[in-house]
């Protein structure tokens, strides 16, 4: 998969576009079952038509942009999506910097200036649902009857089922909000899971005898708050046990969202690392403590559930050093 940042890059696929791709253009938030469905799609007409397969997708969000305040809770950062793209068959993603300018841009000079003329398009995978241009005057209909037209096909996504309902990013959310992780794990196709870069934190953690790994998902709101049984990955050969603090630790007056994460048995720093935080259990909600006391013992609690509902004995092995 190779990444193109902005529209004033397409240059550099320039030699492989040069005889058109085939498209998908979507939020893909959170990449679940439902997305892959759709990409195997992308991919199968691509190999049938001998062209790269082209994914879309928008930083901001275009109901981000447009309506902060009603934008949905995002499941994935930029990165963390990249990422999952990267498992994928696709060739290309195009991340497209939406803001004043493109959002002026009429549901022609969409399909034209773009479709067209800059990524030559001969195949478009599109929600019946797909809306865009200047307020939204674009839809598939239009799509259609451009495609035939100016010479490309568009084609309504792959329909993903779990439980005889469609697979969705809300649906996704809406699992994680009430701690349904096993459905989550269902649409998703795997663990719910936070990717990050460990940070310094205060440091609390030491003083209290719980060291955690410190980590700033890059969003403004969680889509799920609260204290997991966990499994860290990117540290060990294994997957590393452990039970994380998900939310705003309003005990010690936090504001913006945080991950803090206490292994098991482990003593290293690894600041600067890139982990990923798989969620396996729920505990408990995000509580504020009166007092540092007992949030330690509370800590203390929620470590020895996370053990037993890892399957985890008291266990005696330590990281090797390094």
């Amino acid at each position: 998969m190779r990444l193109l940042r902005g529209l004033h890059n397409l240059h550099l696929a320039q030699a492989e576009l040069q005889h058109g791709c085939v498209l998908t253009i979507g939020n893909f938030d959170g990449v679940h079952l439902g997305h892959g469905a759709i990409l195997q799609q992308v991919h199968t007409l691509a190999t049938q038509l001998g062209l790269p397969s082209v994914v879309m997708v928008f930083e901001p969000l275009p109901i981000e942009y447009f309506s902060p305040e009603s934008a949905p809770v995002r499941l994935m950062n930029l990165r963390e999506k990249l990422a999952a793209f990267q498992q994928t068959d696709v060739d290309f993603v195009l991340v497209c910097r939406f803001e004043a300018e493109f959002a002026s841009w009429s549901a022609q000079d969409f399909v034209q200036r773009l479709l067209v003329e800059r990524l030559k398009v001969r195949h478009l995978v599109v929600g019946d649902d797909f809306r865009f241009g200047h307020q939204r005057q674009g839809d598939f209909g239009f799509l259609s009857e451009q495609g035939h037209r100016l010479g490309f096909e568009v084609t309504d996504v792959t329909t993903y089922e779990v439980d005889a309902a469609r697979v969705s990013s809300t649906r996704v959310r809406e699992a994680l909000a009430v701690h349904d992780l096993a459905l989550a794990k269902r649409l998703l196709g795997k663990s719910f899971c936070f990717h990050g870069r460990v940070i310094h934190g205060q440091k609390l953690g030491r003083k209290i005898g719980f060291r955690t790994l410190n980590l700033n998902p890059k969003r403004l709101q969680m889509p799920l708050e609260g204290v997991y049984a966990v499994k860290v990955t990117g540290l060990a050969a294994t997957d590393w046990p452990g039970v994380a603090n998900i939310g705003v630790r309003p005990t010690v007056k936090g504001q913006r969202p945080s991950i803090e994460v206490h292994l098991f048995d482990w003593d290293k720093d690894v600041y600067g690392a890139h982990i990923g935080v798989r969620i396996e259990r729920f505990i408990r909600p995000e509580m504020t403590f009166d007092s540092l006391a007992a949030l330690t013992h509370q800590i203390r609690q929620d470590a020895q559930a996370a053990r037993q509902m890892l399957t985890m004995a008291e266990p005696t092995v330590r990281p090797a050093p390094q």
